[in-house]
């Protein structure tokens, strides 16, 4: 049984800048809720309750809004809108979150070695809040399910374009049935022609806790980060990890254009709004007057 999740939230942001300089990547809002929202969900809906969030300085906001606020309970409550605190209630209420700071930014392995002391000597959920995936089963229960079958950590994985291919560590593996693999290399961000696959690493794992002390021992990179791939890739040598190609939609939501896509997906699904935004975007597309 997976019981925590950690989520690394410590970055800059520097894609939304201006907008990140007064307020989190992760609390920029994906239609009406913030980014991480989502996230938290999906590690709730999949049964796991302590979340570990890894932030940095001038993260404040992300904690303020898992956070009760009275004051505003208060308003709303006066003005009768129970609906509304109902809402604000629940997501105070939706997971046991703690938060860890990173004090300096060195890289996805580092963030994730920031939750080590809590996360103690047990397997756990890895969610990057860039990667917003709709999926009738929650990407990370689809993890779960392989994790209990074989009981060692678990990637997920997609296809992705050729000229894609360079922006993600990439996996090369064995097929072992449907949509799993057992991995043998990760390539970190590989020029197409050295690609062993285009099969892409995406931001859901599940990891044994062995990962922390791969982590520890590599040796930062070329702008002094450690990172992720080659922890796992390390683990290698010593455990089997496997691979698994999730099924959903993912939205990127660590570009500006990614995120613009990903609301108006998550707009149009919406039955209060979709059928009326809908609408005025064919207008909009159309040339029709607004």
């Amino acid at each position: 049984m997976i019981r925590k999740a950690v989520i690394p939230a410590a970055g800059w942001g520097t894609r939304f800048l201006p907008a990140t300089k007064a307020q989190p990547k992760e609390t920029l809002p994906l239609f009406d809720r913030p980014m991480i929202h989502y996230i938290v969900e999906e590690a709730v809906a999949s049964g796991i309750r302590q979340i570990i969030i890894v932030t940095a300085l001038g993260k404040r906001a992300i904690e303020d809004y898992f956070d009760r606020s009275y004051e505003l309970e208060q308003l709303l409550h006066a003005k009768g809108d129970e609906k509304r605190l109902a809402e604000v209630r629940r997501i105070s209420q939706l997971a046991d979150i703690v938060y860890v700071r990173q004090r300096e930014q060195l890289g996805l392995g580092h963030a994730i070695l920031m939750a080590k002391e809590i996360v103690g000597n047990e397997p756990f959920a890895v969610f990057l809040p860039d990667d917003i995936i709709e999926a009738k089963t929650p990407a990370i229960q689809q993890l779960l399910h392989v994790y209990e079958r074989y009981q060692c950590s678990v990637l997920a994985v997609e296809q992705v374009a050729d000229s894609e291919v360079s922006r993600y560590g990439i996996m090369e593996g064995r097929y072992k049935e449907e949509r799993t693999f057992k991995v043998e290399r990760l390539v970190e961000k590989p020029k197409l022609q050295e690609a062993p696959s285009n099969l892409a690493v995406i931001g859901r794992y599940i990891l044994t806790p062995e990962v922390f002390c791969m982590l520890e021992k590599v040796q930062p990179g070329a702008i002094g980060e450690v990172q992720l791939t080659d922890g796992l890739d390390a683990l290698l040598r010593h455990q089997s990890i496997y691979a698994y190609e999730y099924e959903g939609v993912r939205h990127d939501g660590g570009t500006p254009l990614g995120l613009l896509r990903a609301s108006v997906a998550v707009a149009l699904s919406r039955p209060e709004v979709g059928g009326e935004f809908r609408q005025w975007l064919h207008g909009l597309l159309s040339g029709a007057p607004q």
